[in-house]
């Protein structure tokens, strides 16, 4: 989507559609000769939220989509309001449109960021994928929306646009890899869409192959790799935006691109969804491309984890016993719970980075949906500012997620007679058991976990990935950035 800044003047306004208030549309109405037009259109209309009426008019502005409750609300009423404008404009056969909602009263949040709640609707709304239909759907016809303000706020909106840009950019990279099948998005399919990234001047990358891993005793990542005939990669980009001597910050993604469950078989119903359980890695990706495209003043260091579990004769067994490259034995009681074992050499690597802090991603748990469903993603630290940072992100992108705790009681459920650690704890609290596994794999470093298995994508009629947490972590990095 193309998105450009413009002058809140009614008078000068040319458009096919302004989506805005109905206080503005009633001005622009007057302005145009069209108030008894637009009178006998909202008869009936109710100015809540939620609501919404498409007038036709005479004149420069062929039509005016009204907003209910768009004077004055919430943060959360704004995002229903901006969700339901985004909705109603890609279903328009237009391409172009304006939205005039900048000049809602919101306590406590600015132009900017009501910009950016915006085009973050507009990416969601006019998303499609239809690169394996015969007949496609009808793709969005909206290809450029002009977002208007008053004179004042100009600077402010340009440099949330060149944000929001950047950030619909890496939503649709990461929504694209999840929707992908497994049988096209292998970690070859990943390692060549880093590739891509590579291109960038800023952007260095570097692929280790099995032979490599297997040289560097990562025998955690090779257990679950070993069972396909896809051969597992450990992908690393380098975006060096910022001071050389500065220290990255690292973001590690579980790339499982089709989980079976390996010898610990998942049973047959909804097993196609587990072509999302390379989400974590999605996510980082587009959280990398979305901070490349907005030139971020920061060092990145961007690890994915790929690897493809599948149960063969090479597949790891419950009870083998691998040691990880970070010398620690575990016994594999359960091949399903792979996430973890992929995640926690990746961690041990990304730390030769020496990063101010590591934030991993990954859809690790069912345990975490039955926490929190798909409302929010889980969230573990070892560091408080590290959390409550990231916490912060999630309110402001609206891409929201809840700490979940790692305290030391819970990790005693590791415990095995024959290797340093299990690769499972018991029945209880297993999104915080798989977090205590990973938080040993990450020394003397401020480290976050974040657990997307409910929140990465949707099911259902609008089975899809969700892109999630890409804003708000993004929303983290320009934190970080200064900007």
């Amino acid at each position: 989507m193309n998105y450009a800044s413009a002058n809140s003047d009614l008078a000068a306004l040319r458009t096919p559609c302004l989506g805005t208030s109905l206080a503005v549309a009633k001005r622009l109405a007057k302005a145009t000769n069209n108030t008894a037009t637009l009178n006998r259109a909202i008869t009936d209309f109710k100015d809540e939220t939620g609501e919404s009426v498409c007038v036709n008019l005479d004149g420069p502005v062929a039509r005016v989509l009204i907003i209910g409750g768009a004077d004055s609300c919430s943060p959360s009423q704004y995002r229903k309001i901006a969700g339901l404008v985004a909705q109603k404009l890609s279903a328009l056969n237009i391409t172009q449109a304006a939205v005039h909602l900048l000049g809602t009263k919101i306590k406590g949040h600015n132009v900017a960021w009501k910009a950016q709640a915006l085009m973050q609707a507009i990416s969601h709304a006019s998303y499609r994928f239809n690169a394996y239909k015969s007949k496609p759907k009808q793709p969005v016809s909206l290809k450029r929306v002009r977002l208007l303000a008053n004179a004042g706020d100009q600077k402010a909106l340009r440099a949330a646009i060149k944000l929001g840009a950047a950030l619909d950019e890496g939503l649709t990279l990461a929504k694209d890899l999840g929707n992908e099948p497994p049988n096209v998005c292998t970690p070859t399919y990943l390692l060549a869409q880093a590739r891509k990234m590579a291109r960038d001047k800023a952007v260095t990358l570097t692929a280790l192959d099995e032979k490599k891993m297997l040289s560097l005793g990562m025998g955690a990542f090779m257990s679950v790799s070993q069972g396909s005939d896809q051969p597992g990669k450990m992908i690393i980009l380098r975006y060096n935006g910022g001071k050389k001597d500065e220290a990255p910050i690292a973001l590690v993604g579980k790339g499982i691109t089709f989980d079976t469950g390996g010898i610990s078989l998942k049973p047959p119903p909804t097993m196609d969804e587990m072509k999302f359980d390379m989400c974590g890695a999605a996510a980082v990706l587009g959280v990398t491309k979305a901070a490349i495209d907005a030139r971020l003043p920061i060092n990145l260091v961007t690890v994915v984890a790929a690897a493809e579990n599948m149960p063969s004769a090479r597949a790891s067994r419950p009870g083998d016993i691998v040691t990880s490259a970070s010398g620690q034995t575990i016994e594999i009681l359960n091949t399903d719970a792979e996430g973890r074992l992929v995640l926690c050499d990746a961690l041990t690597h990304v730390q030769n980075y020496k990063p101010r802090a590591i934030i991993d991603v990954a859809t690790l748990t069912g345990a975490c949906i039955m926490a929190l469903g798909s409302h929010a993603s889980g969230l573990f630290a070892n560091d408080d500012d590290l959390a409550d940072a990231i916490t912060e992100a999630g309110e402001r992108s609206g891409d929201r997620s809840w700490r979940l705790p790692l305290w030391d009681e819970y990790q005693s459920g590791l415990n095995t007679n024959f290797a340093d650690m299990a690769n499972v704890g018991g029945r209880g609290a297993g999104s915080v058991t798989a977090a205590c596994f990973l938080s040993r794999f990450v020394k003397g470093c401020k480290w976050a976990h974040m657990d997307i298995a409910g929140s990465s994508f949707h099911n259902g009629a609008a089975k899809g990935s969700s892109g999630r947490p890409v804003a708000q972590l993004f929303n983290y990095l320009v934190a970080e950035s200064g900007l």
